[in-house]
């Protein structure tokens, strides 16, 4: 996994979690604080390579108080890894969903240039773009570590598995698509997103 690095707000361009204008709310994490948020993210350090998913399956419940919520379901994969060349860990994402009304399976990815703090400094967020211009996510943990928090504007995706196909797809948050809350799970449950027969075997096995 080679990824490459950006200036530092450039993240903002590249996460639909915040709008160019909104770059004096965040401000870059330290070293110490993103390895922190890190071990967090993987419970634990995460070595030379680590994977941490979660999992959301809105119930008839939840979906009729969110009448306007697009998505039905939702796995989230991130990843790290360590760079031979720069020794940096480098992490990235995965999502894969449903829709509410539509059939088929969707996916979105990309990597996670940096780790950035809420300006009031009371959240952590990994700033994750697809190929910059597709858009992209932010990536927060809940107080005790079992929930990531997801937040989006917009988003390119692809049906699973297909992403050079030449249809141009985005997952737009609406008033109940702009925040996901997923639940901490097995590695094993994000194993439909893995991309090689290495990492599927890495997730089935933790």
């Amino acid at each position: 996994m080679k990824l490459a690095l950006i200036l530092p707000l450039a993240f903002v361009a590249c996460i639909g979690a915040a709008r160019a204008e909104e770059a004096d709310d965040f401000r870059e994490a330290s070293k110490t604080e993103a390895e922190t948020f890190n071990a967090r993210m993987y419970a634990g350090s995460p070595g030379k390579t680590a994977y941490a998913c979660f999992v959301r399956r809105y119930d008839a419940e939840h979906l009729a108080r969110h009448p306007k919520q697009k998505v039905a379901s939702m796995k989230l994969l991130v990843s790290a890894e360590a760079d031979g060349e720069d020794k940096q860990l480098h992490n990235s994402f995965r999502i894969g969903f449903r829709y509410r009304h539509r059939s088929g399976d969707f996916d979105s990815s990309g990597s996670c240039h940096h780790t950035v703090l809420t300006k009031e400094g009371n959240e952590v967020r990994l700033g994750c773009g697809v190929d910059c211009e597709g858009g992209g996510v932010g990536i927060a943990l809940s107080t005790d570590d079992k929930s990531a928090v997801v937040r989006l504007e917009s988003v390119r995706i692809w049906l699973h598995n297909q992403p050079t196909e030449d249809e141009d797809r985005t997952l737009v948050a609406g008033s109940d698509d702009g925040i996901f809350r997923l639940d901490r799970t097995d590695t094993s449950e994000c194993a439909a997103l893995a991309t090689d027969r290495k990492e599927l075997a890495a997730l089935r096995h933790k």
